[in-house]
């Protein structure tokens, strides 16, 4: 653990979903179809409860509370993996699945 007693996590985008129907009846011209922002299996560790450089603002207020979750060292009794969780960003238009996984080294 570091310094301050938490543990690093580990954010993967895990899927990037494609919501056309409801994009096509809502989203304004021109807004892309799917999240521009990351790539599939693209990886960011957060140390010390922190927002990884370049990870979306947005989706980092949603995910921020889970990820002090699993730095201190706690576990989701409702997902098979110690030190896991799967977190979908709150964008409907848009909406992004995360792993994250508690680094314990």
């Amino acid at each position: 653990m570091g310094a301050t007693n938490y543990y690093d996590v580990k954010i993967t985008v895990l899927k990037k979903l494609d919501v056309s129907d409801i994009h096509e009846k809502y989203a304004s011209e021109g807004v892309p179809t799917k999240c521009s922002k990351y790539k599939e299996g693209q990886e960011y560790i957060s140390k010390n409860c922190n927002k990884p450089e370049g990870f979306c603002s947005w989706a980092w207020a949603g995910i921020q509370d889970k990820v002090v979750f699993l730095a201190l060292g706690n576990d989701y009794p409702w997902i098979k993996q110690k030190g896991t969780e799967i977190f979908c960003c709150a964008d409907g238009l848009h909406p992004v699945l995360y792993e994250l996984e508690r680094i314990e080294e």
